[in-house]
């Protein structure tokens, strides 16, 4: 089983709107096995729902991500994590400040998705456009990578 965290500073809009995404991609490929998909915030307060506006972007994409609940990042997650895939190179950086060890599986998501080097904004607080385009960009980012995801958990079965 291959885990592959999604990271952003809350764990309330992008990391979660990330992990409600690609669980809602994997699931339309039907036969995709041995992938644990998470998300945490750098700075999260454990237990707190997604934002509002985050659920309703969901909902519009035909996901319910109104069980979501936010969790704050650890060590052992970082460890234990296949692939960790950040919203901003600062999560990236903060990540490798904690488990320098990590280097080789830490990337921003656009990164990863050999997309040009730019941050997922923050959509926290702003209008549920804003909202909209961010949900966009990481849904892109996610069409773009997982194919490459799906090729790191397939190396387990080898």
């Amino acid at each position: 089983m291959k885990t592959v965290l999604f990271v952003c500073t809350g764990n309330t809009c992008r990391s979660s709107m990330a992990e409600y995404i690609f669980r809602d991609m994997l699931n339309k490929r039907g036969d995709v096995k041995g992938i644990k998909v998470l998300s945490a915030g750098i700075s999260a307060f454990p237990g707190a729902m997604a934002s509002p506006e985050a659920i309703e972007v969901m909902k519009e994409l035909g996901i319910d991500m109104s069980p979501h609940r936010s969790r704050a990042l650890t060590r052992e997650m970082i460890e234990k994590s296949d692939l960790i895939l950040t919203m901003t190179s600062e999560h990236k950086r903060q990540i490798l400040s904690i488990v320098p060890q990590a280097e080789n599986k830490v990337f921003t998501l656009k990164e990863f998705a050999q997309m040009e080097e730019k941050d997922i904004l923050d959509p926290f607080g702003k209008t549920i456009d804003v909202y909209r385009n961010s949900a966009q960009e990481i849904k892109e980012a996610l069409e773009k990578s997982i194919d490459k995801i799906l090729a790191i958990s397939e190396e387990e079965k080898g």
